[in-house]
């Protein structure tokens, strides 16, 4: 089963368990983890569900989409070169996933 620890923009830290093909997004709404307040509900339509890849994940993700991209420009924290949208971002089985959340998403 895979995991997704998010680190809080104030370094709390949270681990979760999930499932593969779940999107790192509905693993977080699915445990109540803050930080990820998701209004489109992973539509791709909005971006709060932004979050940073941290480098020990950066390979074990599927490249980004143009569209998501695109939404990225959309972000309440300014995007940065390891930002991805939640919602995007599917678990694998053997795969464990490290985000960091933004200071705020809205």
């Amino acid at each position: 089963m895979p995991t997704v620890t998010f680190t809080a923009h104030d370094g709390s830290e949270v681990t979760v368990n999930g499932y593969a093909g779940d999107s790192v997004m509905e693993t977080a709404v699915r445990n109540g983890v803050p930080g990820i307040v998701a209004e489109c509900g992973g539509s791709l339509a909005c971006a709060t569900c932004h979050v940073f890849v941290c480098p020990e994940s950066q390979d074990a993700v599927d490249p980004m989409a143009e569209v998501e991209d695109d939404m990225l420009y959309g972000t309440a924290v300014d995007r940065q070169e390891n930002s991805r949208l939640s919602c995007q971002l599917k678990l694998k089985d053997g795969v464990d996933l490290h985000v960091q959340t933004p200071e705020t998403q809205v």
